[in-house]
């Protein structure tokens, strides 16, 4: 392979293209050959002059000849005495140009030859002019070749530039490969080589230990093949990236491109997709005829979903569908009766159910790389990486960030520093502290706060009850995630908003579900039980709810009456069926389940509540006053969370563990 690379090399040096002539030049020439004719033909400016002009030049003696040019004008020129006289002050300071021929001061335009000798003869007369002091007008005729030839010739270059340009523009590559109608079937990969290297390495890359685990290996066969071809080893003939978006795919595939010391070929799957019949499979084609030039080296094709969709599963039902030639053609390129050797593929998506099979088969992708969202440590390395620019306060934790920021993903703790930051100048402040992060957590979970909302005091007191019957319930509930910060404070297009802290788990029992479905129905059911009627802010709740229990009964196999039974598809092979895979009396066993199951944890909410009342009361009344509370006043009022002391000594535990 790396005798390969030599002879790749060696080709490129021998196959140096020689530099072609560019017709533009020929645009230039002739735009200062213009110029010139302008510059060292043109000369001076001549000023017009009448007959009383030319008088009063006669009689100063100020002319040393007159030349009528073909009985149309005639030329005057002065003496150089006579411009230092002062009475020409327009050419004193003029200097001649070395490369212009003489040229005139004046012109004066005739309208007959006759009447202007005359005139010039009686001026001279007048003047007192003697016989041998006289003077007479010169005759000469001019034929001018530039003016005609240049209006003859101009019509047909302005027509060929343009002639010219629009070809270019057509078949130029633009840079991007295929941006035109006729190298439309030319791939739209970016290149990045020795020349320009991508910057980003792992160590870049925070988190992710597992995937730089698998994607290293393919960088350190590159580097170094013979330690695995000695033993017999082939190289992986493509990876694919898997995971929720802002997980750190595509950053992940910038790293291989940094650390890798061979051609990196980058591409959107959107990029193979054209309204021309046959253009998306001629791009792939030209895609991987670049890459074997360059082999050894890496193809990287992000959102692969665009183009790799499995086939026979199209909504335009019997369409001939351009993405599917386009797919077939990648499929024949990845794994075919050509050889392909050398050339990884690297490949990026957030919906690989919807993939077709056979793009997933071994001996195409050879590895499925699986980059989910980040736990607590993963989150804390995180932070540091996007914290390094960042000017903190002393002693700042980042650990504590790393713990407020339970589910977020590569992508959002980017932002939260970022936000952080523009928070902290929109303060004049000299360094970013802790509560601008927890502000800026604040505005990315719940939007951005509108203190200046007109809300009625009767409305503001059901928000109060209905955000306190949240928070109680979540507080004297063992499973339900405990709360970390409540407000009435509206906030984008909540009129009252909670945070929680939820336990960091892979598997949720049903009394997990439940105490969580009856956390998020207290606060209806505080309004219900305070106010004795119900309002709509329950809206999301309740939406929150149904799909809860609907994934419980239908999903989860939790529900007695129906049974272990789970109706998910996650090969998403139903999604254009137009049949349930139930019968109707199924359905509405799943209904009268689904509303038991919500009707007992609503119940459960109300019974939490009533046995605290004095607590929820006293919890809405300091909403209304602070309008904002936290976890330390729901412990003064309530004592400390069940199964809270457990929780800490399950942290000591594990911390003695590492």
């Amino acid at each position: 392979m790396a005798d390969n690379q030599e002879n790749n090399k060696e080709n490129k040096t021998d196959k140096n293209p020689k530099p072609r002539f560019n017709t533009s030049w020929i645009f230039v020439v002739l735009i200062l050959t213009v110029i010139g004719f302008q510059l060292f033909l043109s000369g001076n400016d001549v000023k017009k002059a009448n007959q009383r002009d030319i008088e009063e030049m006669i009689i100063h003696h100020d002319i040393e000849k007159i030349v009528v040019v073909n009985k149309d004008y005639a030329e005057i020129y002065i003496k150089k005495d006579s411009l230092k006289s002062g009475r020409y002050p327009d050419f004193a300071n003029k200097k001649k140009n070395a490369f212009q021929p003489e040229k005139p001061q004046y012109k004066h335009n005739l309208s007959t030859v006759e009447l202007f000798v005359e005139f010039l003869k009686n001026t001279q007369i007048k003047a007192g002019y003697k016989e041998d002091e006289m003077f007479s007008a010169e005759f000469i005729t001019q034929k001018d070749y530039l003016g005609p030839l240049l209006g003859w010739m101009i019509p047909f270059i302005v027509i060929i530039g343009l002639y010219i340009f629009l070809m270019r523009r057509m078949t130029s590559g633009g840079g991007a490969g295929g941006g035109n109608i006729f190298s439309v079937g030319k791939s739209r990969a970016q290149v990045f080589d020795k020349d320009t290297h991508v910057k980003v390495n792992f160590s870049d890359v925070a988190g992710l230990e597992e995937a730089k685990t698998e994607v290293m290996e393919i960088v350190d066969f590159l580097k170094n093949p013979k330690k695995y071809t000695s033993l017999g080893g082939k190289i992986p003939k493509g990876a694919l990236l898997v995971g929720p978006p802002g997980t750190g795919k595509t950053l992940l595939a910038k790293a291989v491109a940094g650390e890798a010391n061979v051609p990196f070929f980058s591409i959107s799957g959107s990029d193979f997709v054209e309204m021309f019949v046959g253009v998306g499979a001629s791009r792939v084609r030209d895609l991987f005829r670049q890459a074997k030039e360059k082999a050894p080296c890496i193809v990287f094709i992000d959102e692969i979903d665009a183009v790799g969709r499995a086939r026979g599963r199209n909504p335009n039902y019997g369409a001939n569908d351009e993405r599917e030639n386009t797919l077939n053609q990648l499929l024949t390129e990845m794994d075919g009766f050509g050889t392909n050797s050398g050339v990884i593929i690297l490949a990026a998506t957030n919906r690989a159910d919807i993939l077709d099979k056979a793009l997933l088969r071994a001996g195409r992708f050879d590895r499925q790389i699986s980059v989910e969202l980040p736990d607590l440590k993963e989150r804390e390395a995180i932070f540091r990486v996007h914290l390094r620019p960042i000017k903190l306060e002393k002693d700042f934790d980042i650990a504590f960030l790393a713990k407020q920021t339970p589910g977020f993903s590569g992508a959002d703790i980017a932002n939260v520093c970022n936000e952080a930051a523009l928070i902290a100048a929109r303060r004049n402040k000299t360094s970013v502290e802790k509560q601008d992060f927890l502000d800026a957590i604040d505005r990315i979970i719940g939007g951005l706060e509108k203190k200046n909302m007109i809300i009625s005091m009767e409305e503001k007191k059901t928000i109060a009850f209905h955000e306190a019957g949240h928070a109680t319930v979540s507080w004297l509930l063992e499973h339900a995630s405990p709360l970390l910060k409540v407000t009435i404070i509206p906030r984008g297009k909540a009129l009252g908003a909670a945070w929680y802290l939820p336990e960091e788990r892979q598997i949720s029992t049903r009394d997990h579900l439940l105490d969580e479905m009856a956390h998020a129905l207290g606060g209806r059911a505080s309004e219900e039980i305070i106010f004795g009627k119900i309002s709509t802010g329950a809206l999301s709740d309740l939406e929150k709810v149904t799909k809860q229990a609907y994934a419980m009964v239908s999903y989860f196999g939790m529900s007695e009456e129906v049974g272990n039974l789970s109706f998910y598809d996650s090969t998403g092979q139903s999604e254009f069926g137009f049949t349930k895979p139930y019968s109707e009396k199924t359905a509405e066993l799943i209904d009268s389940e689904v509303k038991k199951l919500i009707e007992e944890s609503y119940l459960k909410a109300k019974d939490v509540i009533s046995a605290n009342i004095d607590g929820l009361k006293q919890l809405a009344e300091q909403l209304l006053e602070k309008e904002v509370i936290f976890s330390e006043d729901l412990e003064r009022i309530f004592g400390k969370r069940k199964g809270e002391a457990t929780v800490e000594e399950a942290k000591e535990n594990s911390e003695k563990q590492e």
